[in-house]
């Protein structure tokens, strides 16, 4: 008998994450907490509660630039080693509990070094609560491997550093590299030299390109940088269009998307925030998967969003009708895409995400 599909039942789904910034998903009574401890008094709000919804207010701006502008408070509590171990930690038990069994989560080293750690210490520190926190979350009968992406801020001009950090630490938990911050002004392009490091290590990297700027970023992530995935990508929807019959028609950049199985980090909620789209039933997500382009399902940011994976996959199920046989098919989508050696991709598909689908189809 299948499984009604709900908020409950879909949290008991295995979910595979590749799209989620460690410095989006803090806990409000975190941030308190170490802003408290460490003495940061700019806070907007004094409790958990009002926390959560001041970001959740800010977040939702209809502009990535101001979309970004609340990181500024949580990236200033974590300045500190015993900071990031524990953001890192509990992002692993909040996605755990969430039903998450693999999740590739992101970070920019250079923006934690204000209080003095090096840049190898950050990654070090990060790398210990997510490691940490699989051991504490196995305690509890789950099993979630957790893996690391370091990012580049497009307008800084320390990417190259920041892929000899991703090669430094590649067989410690980092699985790839990425280039994050506000698009417009800011091409892939400007870093050349960190792609052509990744390249020639044999190494991973997904770009943050058509979320707010458009086709020409997209272009730029797959044919001049060679990014391997794309964060976001939702603008593709650009370079395709639908017929009076329905029927699609698929533009040259939109063709070898779909064509090399490029995968899209897709993240709904937080598009609509930043105004890529206008509503969850307007996303471009449908059209996408119908298409059958690598549509992969994501958070980005939990707490700016007050967002969950079980969260994003229901508001798709209500705007679309997606079935059970859908979310597995988005799940093995991500999974399949994941920077992880492909025995390992293989065994958590085979091994833990069809068999627990299996279970809730019936």
């Amino acid at each position: 008998m299948t499984t009604p599909l709900n908020a409950e039942t879909i949290r008991q789904a295995p979910k595979a994450l590749l799209h989620d910034h460690l410095d989006g998903g803090l806990r409000p009574a975190t941030v308190l907490d170490i802003a408290g401890q460490v003495g940061y008094d700019r806070l907007p709000a004094t409790t958990a509660e009002d926390l959560a919804a001041w970001f959740r207010t800010a977040a939702h701006s209809g502009s990535l630039v101001r979309y970004l502008e609340p990181f500024s408070h949580t990236v200033a509590v974590m300045q500190t080693a015993e900071a990031l171990y524990r953001v890192a930690y509990e992002c692993v038990e909040d996605l755990a509990a969430d039903g998450v069994v693999y999740a590739e989560v992101r970070f920019a080293p250079e923006l934690h070094i204000d209080r003095g750690l090096s840049l190898e210490a950050v990654v070090e520190a990060v790398l210990a609560g997510f490691a940490d926190g699989e051991r504490a979350v196995a305690s509890w009968a789950r099993s979630i491997t957790v893996r690391c992406l370091v990012t580049a801020m497009r307008h800084a001009a320390r990417s190259r550093e920041i892929a000899e950090l991703a090669i430094m630490f590649r067989d410690r938990g980092v699985v790839g590299f990425d280039i994050a911050g506000a698009e417009a002004g800011y091409p892939p392009t400007r870093h050349l030299g960190a792609f052509e490091l990744m390249r020639n290590n044999n190494a991973r990297f997904t770009i943050h390109a058509g979320e707010a700027f458009g086709l020409p970023s997209i272009q730029e992530a797959i044919a001049f940088c060679g990014a391997d995935r794309l964060g976001h990508g939702v603008r593709i929807v650009d370079d395709i269009s639908v017929g009076s019959d329905g029927s699609l028609r698929l533009g040259t950049l939109a063709a070898i998307l779909r064509d090399k199985r490029i995968p899209l980090e897709l993240c709904p909620s937080s598009n609509v925030q930043t105004g890529a789209v206008d509503s969850i039933g307007d996303h471009p997500f449908d059209l996408l998967a119908r298409a059958r382009f690598r549509v992969t399902v994501n958070t980005d940011n939990r707490l700016m969003s007050d967002t969950t994976m079980s969260r994003e996959l229901l508001l798709l199920v209500q705007a679309f009708g997606y079935g059970w046989s859908d979310i597995e098919r988005f799940t093995i989508n991500a999974m399949k895409s994941a920077f992880i050696p492909f025995g390992e991709r293989l065994a958590l598909i085979d091994e833990v995400i069809k068999p627990r689908f299996a279970v809730l189809v019936g």
